[in-house]
């Protein structure tokens, strides 16, 4: 739970209205709106008077607020994976189940002999970690060749025009982790 969704709800439960609220507070009727509708947190000052004003310790406001269990996301070998198709040769393999709700995205690639993936140019703020696990991959990044063998990485600025080409005679595979995620 966040602070404003805390106010909010002992507010409601003293059947205060936000004006009464910012006039026994002392807070300004926008800032209080704009904590309860989660655009501001506000100060320990004003969390101090919010408190006083709805008739609570400010230990008893905090009580359980950014508190919040992030979920655990196990993938068993046999749970159905999403898959996108790079190309008739490339594929990506989410290692995880609802991507955009997380601050990263792992992703497993596959690059058949001769397979190369289409170009990208991720956002700016956006980077890739890639960590080879089998075959030789070219990371092909402002036309710049990096080569990748087992067990080798590559951290860059995924902002930059990028592609991956598997460069052996067997299928390549290299885990991937992209921040923020993005498709």
């Amino acid at each position: 739970m966040q602070i404003g969704e805390k106010i909010q709800s002992l507010r409601k439960a003293k059947k205060m209205s936000l004006t009464e609220l910012s006039k026994t507070s002392g807070v300004q009727l926008a800032t209080l709106s704009r904590i309860e509708n989660l655009k501001m947190v506000g100060t320990i000052e004003s969390h101090i008077n919010i408190a006083k004003s709805l008739g609570v310790s400010l230990a008893e406001l905090y009580k359980g607020v950014g508190i919040e269990e992030k979920p655990i996301d196990l993938q068993l070998q046999e749970t159905p994976k999403e898959i996108f198709m790079h190309s008739d040769k490339a594929v990506y393999e989410m290692l995880t189940t609802k991507v955009m709700e997380k601050n990263m995205m792992p992703i497993l690639l596959k690059i058949e002999p001769a397979g190369i993936t289409n170009s990208e140019q991720n956002s700016l703020g956006t980077e890739k970690f890639i960590f080879c696990l089998e075959g030789k991959i070219e990371a092909v990044i402002n036309e710049k060749v990096f080569p990748l063998v087992k067990y080798s990485t590559l951290y860059f600025d995924a902002s930059l025009v990028h592609y991956f080409k598997n460069a052996g005679k067997t299928q390549a595979k290299a885990v991937c982790v992209i921040t923020p995620p993005a498709l």
